[in-house]
């Protein structure tokens, strides 16, 4: 008979529950994953409980709030708060999303749970290791490429040519897309997932770019491209509202007329 282990770190238990200290009208609670790798422990999910009525209406406010008065061992990103930089993407009641962008009353009523983005490895608390993802983007090559001499001014492209690249540049780099793919779970070794290749049409899709042959040349792989099999999760997750599967298919596209 076969028997089959979970591995390491990855039965979650029920950790501290975190009680306001006095009655509130307004009351929120989350249970929030913990885990130090300086602590030979399990992961937990703690409890917090927030009143609403001294906190910012969105997630990320309670997440400060709870590392600023309740529990500063907290760990999570967060720069912007606008939903530029891509920082405090986290899973929000199972949606990859982020947590700047996500107020609290668009929540479920109860208990809401929050996780790092799935299938990566966990450095502490709320914070994903994106080393992979990372060194997948370097992959692409993400900057302007020409033989051309660089001009006095700009680059000038016509408004049709400059229209093609939107949906693409918008990208944060939040990867709640790659985390959300099935794809790119099993296959993240080789699978440059939606975020990735996001960034890599927007360079595709550039008139003024001239390494078009070179770039597609890097794409041309069972995995790296073709792994994609348009299940969506992508563009339904997208905290910009982009669709990433849109951007695969013409890379695609575009490798079919080639040749």
């Amino acid at each position: 008979m076969s028997e089959f282990t979970l591995p390491p770190n990855s039965k979650v238990s029920e950790g501290k529950h975190w009680a306001l200290k006095s009655p509130a009208k307004h009351v929120k609670s989350f249970r929030i994953y913990r885990w130090d790798p300086a602590k030979n422990a399990t992961p937990t999910l703690d409890t917090f409980e927030i009143d609403r009525d001294h906190c910012g209406p969105m997630v990320l406010d309670a997440l400060v709030k709870i590392n600023d008065q309740i529990d500063p061992t907290l760990s999570f990103r967060r720069s912007c708060r606008e939903g530029v930089c891509g920082s405090c993407a986290m899973n929000i009641d199972g949606v990859n999303t982020l947590a700047c962008l996500t107020p609290m009353d668009s929540l479920k009523k109860g208990t809401s749970q929050i996780t790092p983005l799935p299938h990566l490895q966990v450095l502490k608390d709320l914070v994903p290791d994106l080393t992979g993802l990372y060194a997948q983007y370097e992959l692409i090559e993400p900057w302007l490429q020409t033989d051309q001499p660089p001009p006095d001014r700009e680059r000038r492209q016509s408004p049709e040519e400059r229209a093609k690249l939107d949906g693409a540049w918008e990208c944060i780099l939040c990867f709640c897309c790659s985390t959300s793919c099935p794809s790119y779970w099993w296959n993240q070794d080789r699978y440059l997932g939606p975020s990735i290749l996001l960034q890599s049409y927007r360079w595709l899709a550039d008139s003024r770019d001239q390494r078009t042959g070179e770039r597609l040349d890097r794409l041309e792989d069972p995995f790296r491209l073709y792994r994609c099999h348009t299940i969506m999760n992508c563009t339904k997750t997208c905290p910009k509202g982009l669709n990433p599967a849109r951007a695969i298919s013409n890379t695609k596209r575009m490798m079919a007329e080639r040749g």
